[in-house]
């Protein structure tokens, strides 16, 4: 990191765009892995066995069961979010 300090202001300035870019891939590569968790999880559980179409209620199964992943998701992360803040203050 010593290194930095030697850039020039361009040099920099693409450190700091490679870096950002790096983050969104990053996040990217985070949602893929959790709607592949979702569809392992949801498919094992509202797959009876496989069909050429889905039923009403597979679909509403698995519909039910991302939303249910997705809103726990959401409540979990909104109190780590709460949690960080009232640490910070």
């Amino acid at each position: 990191m010593d290194n930095y300090n030697n850039l020039s202001a361009s040099e920099k300035a693409q450190a700091a765009e490679l870096q950002r870019m790096i983050a969104v891939e990053q996040q990217k590569a985070q949602f893929q892995a959790q709607v592949h968790n979702f569809t392992d999880i949801c498919w094992d559980k509202c797959m009876d066995r496989p069909s050429s179409k889905l039923d009403y209620r597979t679909e509403t199964c698995l519909v039910s069961c991302v939303e249910r992943f997705i809103d726990t998701t959401l409540t979990i992360t909104n109190r780590f979010s709460q949690m960080v803040q009232k640490g910070a203050h």
